[in-house]
């Protein structure tokens, strides 16, 4: 339906691509301002050739495509305007979409006219169809090969970090401006990750396609994967049976808590508190296990299929998970309260890595770092999709912003998800499994959104004729939140980032798709 010059679906909906209006650029920008300042959220921007979306198209003109999340309305709003190599950028009046500019520019060569920080996102070369001329019409910059923010003044001073780290994690550049130890600004370089998924995906979809899904962001493999599924289902007009939407919804919950659990038990590690650090580490394991029962694998891989899933749970296998669930609730609840009671953990949490709602809404912030201000955002509340559209979830917030509010938040989701999955396991529908998944039907769009345990999971698909997608684009909550980190450590300690790092936790790789 169209609902004030955009089109309004549900999530994981399909909609007529043709029914998408086209307006003039100046009219997008409008409406993605005035839309975010009325509450509305930015789920993705993106470009795309007109040629691939409109037969018949010359070359050189490109499609900016919006998808605006109503959570009053239970929406999503769609829109698009054409434009040739450069626009009007929306970011100065709309921060949020300044990552999403700063892609767009490297990814097609289209200029945002007066974005204040035009610099590379992923340090890759401008995709095939991309406008000529410009800077990325070359070769990329190397990953770091790139201006950093300068701050002057006596006594002013440059840390820079990785982007090889002494642990065994990704890579990721940090630049600090410090006076002394505080923080003045932070500038985070990511781009070594870039592994091309969101173009294999793309390509498809074929055989491999869920498979690409599912290493977007590894820790992430069931949220993407579900979400992936939820777009092919949608093009190819698939009703999923009610058992398989039940065990998703497990697999999803499963992957919350055991990644909320192993971040609780990281926090109290980079504060020196071993009790919990140790039991939260091997606790998230025992979770993880729950998952590779489910499916063989402890990352959730080979679940989520299009039409349904690929693994039943018979009687046995779910009385076995509700056991060791009993076992997790009970071992969490004593390793997690530990945190709680320490007054040594909670005044070094406190106050540390503090963010205004204000500035969170401002900058788009979503998941757990998100109700960690106050913000009720939650795609299972406010946009439900499968099993969430008949059960409820409460939406876990904190007001104060800072580390120990986003280590309450996951602290909360954690007990939430352990009673979802507790009732689900108890109360499995009967049916089939899996249902006959179609071609896709051409000329159809869909936005899928999924609550992964970092966030909303976007992924956008538009199909064409023969079965194809014409379009294929990926949002990790990751892509929302990185800059959140960055202005939280403002007026911090540089000692803090590693405790505020860890407690946003965010992907590098989801980041760089």
């Amino acid at each position: 339906m169209r609902d004030g010059g955009t089109l309004a679906l549900r999530n994981a909906q399909a909609g007529q691509l043709s029914r998408v209006p086209v307006m003039g650029i100046d009219d997008l920008g409008a409406l993605v301002v005035d839309s975010v300042r009325a509450g509305a959220a930015v789920s993705a921007l993106f470009a795309s050739p007109a040629a691939a979306l409109r037969a018949g198209r010359a070359d050189g003109r490109f499609f900016l495509t919006v998808v605006l999340q109503h959570p009053e309305r239970g929406s999503l709003r769609l829109a698009r305007a054409e434009v040739g190599s450069s626009y009007p950028s929306m970011t100065p009046d709309c921060p949020s979409v300044h990552l999403f500019e700063r892609e767009i520019a490297e990814q097609w060569n289209l200029r945002p006219e007066g974005h204040p920080w035009l610099k590379p996102v992923r340090f890759h070369e401008a995709l095939p169809g991309a406008a000529p001329g410009g800077r990325a019409s070359a070769p990329g910059p190397r990953c770091g090969d790139a201006a950093f923010f300068k701050v002057e003044g006596e006594e002013v001073h440059e840390v820079a970090v990785g982007p090889v780290h002494a642990g065994v994690i990704e890579p990721g550049h940090f630049r600090f401006q410090c006076h002394g130890e505080t923080v003045l600004h932070l500038e985070i370089s990511l781009g070594y990750q870039h592994r091309g998924v969101e173009a294999s995906l793309s390509a498809g979809p074929d055989n491999r396609s869920v498979h690409f899904a599912e290493t977007l962001a590894g820790d992430t493999s069931v949220g993407h994967a579900v979400a992936f599924c939820q777009a092919w289902e949608a093009l190819a007009g698939c009703a999923v049976p009610a058992r398989a939407l039940a065990i998703r919804a497990i697999a999803l919950e499963l992957e919350r808590a055991a990644n909320h659990v192993g971040d609780l038990g990281a926090l109290a590690g980079d504060v020196g508190f071993l009790p919990t650090a140790s039991w939260c580490g091997r606790i998230r394991g025992d979770i993880l296990n729950m998952t590779a029962l489910m499916c063989g694998s402890r990352f959730g891989r080979g679940l989520a299929r299009p039409g349904g899933v690929g693994f039943d749970l018979d009687e046995r296998l779910a009385d076995q998970l509700r056991e060791q669930l009993r076992e997790a609730v009970r071992d969490a609840r004593a390793a997690c309260g530990l945190l709680w009671t320490a007054p040594s953990v909670v005044a070094r949490f406190e106050g540390t890595g503090s963010l205004a709602a204000a500035t969170a809404r401002e900058i788009g912030l979503v998941g757990p770092a998100a109700r960690a201000c106050g913000i009720e955002r939650d795609v299972r509340r406010d946009l439900p999709t499968g099993l969430y559209r008949f059960t409820h979830i409460p939406v876990s917030t904190w007001p104060t912003g800072d580390v120990l509010a986003r280590a309450q938040v996951r602290w909360l989701e954690v007990q939430r998800s352990f009673a979802f999955i507790e009732e689900q396991l108890r109360a499995l529908p009967a049916g089939e499994l899996r249902a006959p998944v179609a071609r896709l039907a051409p000329g159809r769009i869909v936005a899928s959104l999924v609550e992964g345990w970092r966030g909303e999971i976007c992924h956008v698909a538009a199909s064409e004729q023969g079965g194809r997608f014409a379009l294929y684009k990926v949002v990790d909550p990751s892509f929302h939140n990185w800059f959140g980190l960055a202005l939280a450590m403002r007026a911090g300690q540089v000692s803090d980032f590693p405790l505020c790092n860890k407690s946003f936790n965010l992907s590098y790789c989801g980041h760089d798709l």
